[in-house]
C-alpha cells in the first residue's frame, strides 16, 4: 500500500504541472487582459484613461512580460505559498479568499452531510421495498429533484423561507455582520441562514445519489452470495448491512475526487442567485473580469483536490472491498 501511494504521489507531480500549464493557457485565451477590460469600461463611461498610468500598471502587474515568463512567475509563487495578486481587489489572492474560503467549506460540508443523511435511508428503502407505493413516491420526487435546475429551486426556497419563516433573502448572515469578524452572534446568524443554501445545493445531489444507490443495491441483492447468506439463516437486516450495502457504496467512495473541489468552489450559479459570500461567485467574477491570477489559483486548488481525492478514493476502495487489489495488474 505504501509503495502504491508513493508511486501515485510521484505521478501527481507531472500531472499537476500539465494541469497548471493548461489552466494558464485557458485563462490567457480571451483577448486582452484585466487592464484592457478596465480600459474598455472607462471608455464606455466616457472617461479617457491615462496612457502613462496604464503602462505603469502593466509593468507593476507583470502584464508587460511574455506569457511564458508570467507562467513561470505564477507557478514559482505557488510553490512557496504565493497565489499571486488579484488585480480587481488590489490585494494578494490569499487575502482575498480569506473568509470566503471558510464559508465555502462550511456550506459544502453541510450540503454534503445533508445529501448523505437524506439519500442513504431513502435509497435503501427504495431498494428493499421495490415497486411499493413509497418507492414510486420517492422515485417521483427524485426525478423532480434531478430535472429542476438548482437556481430555480433557490428562488422557490427563498420565497417560501422569507414568507413562512421571515428569513432575510440571500446571504449567509445578516447584513449587519458583513464587515465584522466571526463572533458568537455572527455564528448564530450563519446557522440561521445556512439551511437555505444547504438544501438548495444538496437537493440535486441527493436525488442523484438516491437513484444511484437504489440501482446499485438492487443489483447486489440479486447476487448469489445474498441467496447463500439467506440460506444460512442470516436475518435480512444483517444480510443487507454486511454485504450488499457495503458493495453498493463503491461508486460513492470513488466519487471523492469530485466531492473535494466542491468544498472550495461550491455551486457558482446558486451562489450568485442567493448572494452567498463564497468562492463560487468570486471565481465567476474573476473569469469575467480576466483577473487571471485569482481565477487561476481557484482552478489550481480544485485540480489539486481532484488529484488527491482520486488517490484517497482508490485507497478507500481497496480497504472497503477486498476484491480490489492496488497495482495488481503490474505484478502479472
Amino acid at each position: 500500500m505504501l509503495a502504491y501511494i508513493a508511486r501515485r504521489l510521484l505521478v501527481m507531480v507531472p500531472t499537476l504541472v500539465a494541469i497548471s500549464a493548461i489552466v494558464f493557457f485557458i485563462i490567457q485565451l480571451p483577448p486582452g487582459d484585466y487592464l484592457s477590460t478596465m480600459i474598455d469600461e472607462l471608455i464606455a463611461q466616457g472617461q479617457k484613461p491615462d496612457s502613462e498610468q496604464i503602462l505603469r500598471l502593466r509593468e507593476e502587474f507583470g502584464l508587460d512580460r511574455s506569457p511564458i515568463e508570467q507562467y513561470f512567475h505564477w507557478v514559482g509563487g505557488m510553490l512557496v505559498g504565493d497565489l499571486g495578486y488579484s488585480f480587481e481587489y488590489n490585494l494578494p489572492v490569499a487575502d482575498v479568499v480569506g473568509e470566503r474560503l471558510v464559508m465555502s467549506f462550511v456550506l459544502a460540508f453541510t450540503a454534503t452531510l445533508f445529501t448523505y443523511i437524506v439519500a442513504f435511508p431513502i435509497g435503501i428503502y427504495s431498494a428493499v421495498r421495490q415497486y411499493s407505493v413509497g418507492d414510486y413516491a420517492l422515485t417521483f420526487l427524485g426525478f423532480i429533484g434531478l430535472a429542476t435546475p438548482s437556481f430555480l429551486i433557490a428562488l422557490v426556497v427563498l420565497h417560501f423561507s422569507n414568507t413562512w419563516f421571515g428569513t432575510p433573502v440571500g446571504g449567509l448572515y445578516d447584513p449587519a455582520y458583513a464587515d465584522q469578524p466571526m463572533s458568537w452572534a455572527k455564528l448564530v446568524s450563519v446557522l440561521g441562514h445556512l439551511w437555505i443554501p444547504m438544501v438548495v445545493i444538496g437537493l440535486s445531489s441527493t436525488a442523484e445519489m438516491i437513484r444511484q444507490l437504489r440501482a446499485n443495491l438492487l443489483d447486489e441483492l440479486q447476487r448469489p452470495y445474498v441467496v447463500t447468506g439467506r440460506s444460512k439463516g442470516m436475518t435480512e437486516r444483517q444480510l443487507l448491512l454486511k454485504y450488499p450495502l457495503r458493495m453498493a457504496l463503491n461508486p460513492f467512495i470513488a466519487d471523492i475526487g469530485s466531492i473535494l473541489p466542491k468544498l472550495i468552489s461550491g455551486s457558482a450559479i446558486v451562489g450568485v442567485v442567493l448572494s452567498l459570500p463564497t468562492n463560487g461567485p468570486m471565481l465567476l467574477r474573476a473569469l469575467q473580469s480576466q483577473d487571471m491570477y485569482l481565477a487561476g489559483s481557484f482552478l489550481m486548488i480544485e485540480a489539486v483536490l481532484v488529484v488527491f481525492g482520486i488517490l484517497l478514493s482508490d485507497v478507500a476502495l481497496a480497504l472497503l472491498d477486498p476484491r480490489i487489489r492496488l497495482g495488481a495488474g503490474s505484478d502479472k
